[in-house]
Parts: C-alpha cells; sequence; structure tokens
C-alpha cells in the first residue's frame, strides 16, 4: 500500500511547474521583515495605568543599523510590480483584473477593522485612557497605509509597466532637493509616498520584461550585472545621503525626529530600496535553487497563503502578549519596560517566540479572509 504523501510532498505537487518560486521566497523575507522589525523596534510601555508608544531607536540611536536589517518594503513593491506585470500582461480587459486585485487587497482588512472597532469600544467603556486606546488603534492602522499606495500602484500598472524607474527617482530626488536644500513647504514631500515607491514597482515590472540589463535567468529577469550596480550604487549612495546629507540613519519612522525616511520616503530610503533590489536580483539564482528543496518551498508557500493575514494582524498579536502579560504579572522586561537601553533589545528577542505563537492564532482565526476567492 502506498503511503501517505507528506504535507510538503503535497504541496509541490500541487505547484504549477513554471511557478517562480524565487519571488515567493522575496515576498516570505520581506513578510518577515517588517514583522520583526516592528516587533524589534516597537515598544508598549505601560506608565501610571496608560500605555505609550515608544522605539528603542529614540534612546539608543547607535541602534539604527538593526533598521537596515528589516526594512524590507522595496522587496514587497519590487515583487508586487513584477506580479502585477506578468498578469496585466494575461489580462483581457482592465476592468475585471483590477477589481479581482483590489478584492484580494480589501478582503482581509475587513476582519481587523471590525475587530479593532469592538475592542476599542471595549476598552473606553471599561474605562481605559483615550490616549492609550489612540496609540493602539493607531499602531494597528498605520500598517494600512502601504496597502493603499501598494492599491494605487496596482491600478496604475497599465502606466508603470511603460515607465522607466529613472523617472520616479527624479522625482524623489527633485522633491528633496526643493524640500531640503530650497525651504520648500513640507507637505510637497507627500508626492514621494508614490513617486518613492513607484521606484521598486517600475523596477519590478522591467524585471518581468527582461530589461534590467544582460539576458537574465529564466523567465528573462535581468543581468546579474544591473543586479550588482543597484546594489552597490543603491548602498553606497544610501550612506553618503545619512553621512554628508543629514538624512536620519534609521530606515524606519523614530517617534519625536525631525525628519523621516519613511513618512513620506526620502531619497535615502529609496536609494537603500534600489540596494534591496539589487539584492534580490543577485538572490533569484540561489533562491530558486534552495527552494528546490520540499520543505523549503512548503514554508515558503504556506507564508504566502497567508501573507496579508501576518501583515494585518502581527501587531495585534504583539499588543494581545503585552495586555496579556500586564495583566498577568505586571511591568515585564522588554515587554513594558521603557527602552532606554541596548539590552532593551536583548529581552525584547526573548519575546519574540510568544509574538509568533500569537500570531498563528491570529492566521489560524482569521486567515479564511485572505482565501477566500471573490
Amino acid at each position: 500500500m502506498a503511503s501517505e504523501p507528506t504535507l510538503s510532498g503535497r504541496i509541490g505537487a500541487a505547484t504549477p511547474p513554471g511557478r517562480d518560486r524565487a519571488v515567493d521566497g522575496l515576498r516570505a523575507l520581506a513578510i518577515l521583515g517588517v514583522v520583526l522589525g516592528h516587533w524589534l523596534v516597537t515598544a508598549l510601555v505601560a506608565d501610571s495605568g496608560s500605555v505609550r508608544v515608544t522605539s528603542p531607536l529614540k534612546a539608543v540611536p547607535e541602534l539604527a543599523p538593526i533598521s537596515w536589517v528589516f526594512q524590507t518594503l522595496a522587496l514587497f513593491f519590487l515583487v508586487g510590480g513584477m506580479t502585477a506585470a506578468k498578469s496585466y500582461a494575461s489580462a483581457t480587459n482592465y476592468g475585471p483584473w483590477i477589481r479581482a486585485r483590489l478584492a484580494r487587497l480589501s478582503r482581509p482588512v475587513v476582519p481587523v477593522l471590525l475587530v479593532w472597532c469592538v475592542a476599542a469600544g471595549g476598552m473606553l467603556v471599561a474605562g481605559a485612557e483615550l490616549e492609550t486606546v489612540t496609540a493602539l488603534v493607531r499602531l494597528v492602522v498605520s500598517p494600512l497605509w502601504f496597502l493603499l499606495v501598494f492599491a494605487a500602484l496596482t491600478a496604475a500598472t497599465p502606466l508603470a509597466v511603460r515607465l522607466h524607474p529613472v523617472w520616479p527617482l527624479a522625482v524623489v530626488a527633485t522633491v528633496d532637493l526643493l524640500r531640503y536644500g530650497l525651504a520648500a513647504p513640507d507637505w510637497l514631500g507627500w508626492v514621494n509616498l508614490a513617486a518613492g515607491w513607484l521606484v521598486p514597482y517600475t523596477l519590478g515590472a522591467a524585471w518581468t520584461r527582461g530589461t534590467l540589463g544582460g539576458t537574465g535567468t529564466r523567465g528573462g529577469l535581468g543581468g546579474r550585472g544591473a543586479g550588482w550596480v543597484l546594489l552597490v550604487g543603491g548602498g553606497v549612495s544610501a550612506a553618503a545621503l545619512v553621512v554628508w546629507a543629514g538624512y536620519p540613519a534609521s530606515m524606519v519612522g523614530v517617534p519625536g525626529a525631525a525628519i523621516s525616511n519613511l513618512n513620506p520616503p526620502t531619497l535615502a530610503a529609496v536609494a537603500f530600496g534600489l540596494a534591496q533590489c539589487g539584492a534580490a536580483l543577485l538572490a533569484h539564482g540561489p533562491l530558486t535553487r534552495a527552494l528546490r528543496r520540499p520543505a523549503a518551498w512548503a514554508a515558503v508557500a504556506l507564508a504566502n497563503l497567508s501573507a496579508m493575514t501576518v501583515f494585518l494582524w502581527h501587531q495585534t498579536a504583539m499588543i494581545a502578549v503585552t495586555a496579556l502579560g500586564l495583566a498577568a504579572a505586571g511591568p515585564l522586561p522588554g515587554l513594558h519596560t521603557a527602552p532606554v537601553e541596548s539590552d532593551w533589545v536583548v529581552a525584547r528577542v526573548a519575546w519574540l517566540p510568544v509574538f509568533a505563537a500569537a500570531l498563528l492564532v491570529c492566521v489560524a482565526a482569521f486567515r479564511s479572509a485572505e482565501l477566500r476567492r471573490a
């Protein structure tokens, strides 16, 4: 009697032969970076019956290099531009195509908003301070800006596939020159919210077309030469802008900072994103080979099936652990204490498996909204 196939075997058998597994691997790495980054640089400090949100990057700026490891948003837009361009090329009608893609983005958002409407109301009725409730809701809702920008760029895919990445990059550079060099009003920076993330998005579209240089690998992907140019050029440019042009060293927002590299994106953040895109090009081949292993591919495939759910609920998981810990044992190191020393990060790392377990519970409860097809 034939033995029952393993989970990894079933996933491998269900995977289309032509699927680019490395792209799914890059998306999984991007998700991991965002989740770990938020968990490591977000502190919920319990103080006199209220909770405030702060960051170890504020008190210990020497930890800024951590943000260079875990700020992976450019990978999301790179992969998004690639998959959208490929999908659009095979679509016969724009209307049904964009409705299907936007529905896939929006469906998982509904449970988050409903749960937090109820939770916020319950906390206020129970006597929680408005400041505390506002801080927690903002922490959960703030990542939704990413989905709004991603949805807008997805809708603009017919334009993006024809746009060279140098044009949005030039817009970002011009806006920063006007803001920081010529004292233009700060609101002008919000132009970069679209232009900044359009750079990796259009790079993804160019990746699909095979126009990033060289003959590329499978599917006409750009050559290694383009990968090295982006990695070295973007990395050196980002470092130079931080060292000599006064841009913040942190690639994520820091509470109270005069300038944020992400809110809206600056030229330094976009240059850093170019380096990430170059690293992705160079990693494509090795990642493809690594994901031929059934167990590795199964893990990546499962992560991609719940990618939106993980993204939307990871902050809720952290908040739930923080609240339960405070109720059960009072202020705990790395969970409720102020991140004023580097030792806080060591204590926070010990809490990451607990956050991950809580996130798995959230994924099990709410992933059906993501898996449901329109």
